[in-house]
């Protein structure tokens, strides 16, 4: 079978999926403030579908599959949350604490550092580097202090997570229960003339949200783990908190290694000084950690195929971040991965039409073997 793609035709369908996107974008904006739970839920019924179905193949009803799967992942979570968190609560407020005393100790061993060592030229400039380096420090670590201690105190955040606690459960449990319909009735909806099309682009969005956020995931849950325990076997104060935080951040390429080096860094210079063996030994622990990621995770976990470029990725943080708040950092990443495998289609569309070759242009299109020839 093929199809004529016109230019009015390709105009046409751009019009329609620029304004879904746009009732999608007006839709988040009206009712970000509610949101949360309903994403994270729905999130974790579309990660946990597959375990589901397969327990339905081990012979479980789907009923059954469900309630086991939540059940556990529940029971685990809680037992994490009641090792983990209060720990981690501890090493925060201590660490806001510490920080005005920290950056204060840091100033005076820059101030008083010698230089001698340096060539003349930049030697002859560390006064005014040493200065600005002072300025920069206490402005960047007094924000993160003032940032960490206004989330841990907002009420608001304490009143998302309780009902991020409450009603995700309930809202996985449904749509986990229901999905495999749910699936099927939103494929019924499809025009029968463009069911593959639809179906081709919703496997590709499938393949790159689940491969990047579950791969990702588990090399954030490593790092985190290996940078926890290891700082705190080193004996750096906050150790697990640094390493948790690395651990979080490192599904931004090198962002994550990097605030992780900088702050363990700077605690064991006033940690363990005149001691430069513990800062060396940080230095070259974080770089092991870099060379595991790179060469070993990296590869295994996520492999080259998602299609995430890190720029592109930093930037859909920060504007749905912006735009959205919190919400908006959580619907990120496949908001980023679905614009891409969109915008790739759209290119290999628009490669193949009369617009790019000036022409009428015609291109085969695989029928959907699911649908009868009339």
């Amino acid at each position: 079978m093929v199809q004529h793609i016109s230019g009015s035709g390709l105009k046409r369908q751009a019009m329609f999926w620029l304004a879904a996107l746009a009732v999608f974008v007006v839709f988040l904006m009206m009712f970000r403030t509610i949101l949360l739970p309903f994403i994270a839920g729905m999130a974790l019924a579309y990660f946990l579908d597959p375990v589901a179905d397969r327990l339905e193949r081990l012979g479980l009803s789907r009923l059954m599959a469900t309630v086991v799967i939540l059940v556990t992942f529940i029971i685990v979570f809680v037992l994490s949350l009641m090792i983990i968190i209060p720990v981690l609560a501890s090493q925060l407020n201590e660490f806001i604490q510490h920080v005005p005393g920290y950056v204060s100790q840091l100033q005076t061993f820059i101030a008083t550092s010698n230089a001698a060592w340096l060539p003349e030229w930049l030697n002859s400039q560390m006064d005014t580097i040493k200065a600005n380096f002072s300025k920069y420090l206490s402005e960047g670590v007094g924000f993160i202090g003032t940032l960490l201690e206004q989330i841990w105190n907002s009420g608001k955040a304490l009143l998302d997570i309780a009902s991020l606690l409450v009603v995700t459960p309930v809202v996985a449990f449904y749509l986990l229960l229901d999905w495999d319909r749910m699936i099927a009735k939103v494929d019924g909806w499809v025009p029968r003339n463009h069911v593959a099309t639809v179906r081709e682009i919703a496997t590709e969005l499938d393949r790159t949200i689940a491969g990047f956020v579950r791969g990702q995931g588990s090399l954030c849950l490593f790092l985190g783990i290996y940078y926890a325990i290891g700082l705190s076997l080193i004996g750096l104060n906050f150790g697990l908190l640094i390493g948790f935080l690395t651990g979080m951040l490192s599904f931004i390429p090198y962002v994550g290694s990097t605030v992780g080096l900088v702050l363990a860094s700077g605690v064991a210079l006033v940690q363990f000084w005149p001691d430069y063996v513990h800062l060396i030994i940080v230095v070259v622990f974080f770089f092991s950690g870099q060379f595991i990621e790179g060469n070993i995770l990296q590869p295994k976990l996520v492999g080259k195929s998602v299609g995430l470029h890190p720029v592109w990725l930093m930037f859909a943080l920060f504007a749905f971040g912006a735009l959205f708040g919190f919400v908006g950092v959580l619907v990120a990443v496949p908001a980023a991965a679905s614009v891409g495998v969109l915008v790739r289609f759209a290119l290999s569309r628009y490669l193949e039409s009369d617009l790019y070759y000036g022409q009428s242009t015609i291109i085969e299109v695989k029928p959907d073997p699911g649908v009868s020839e009339k």
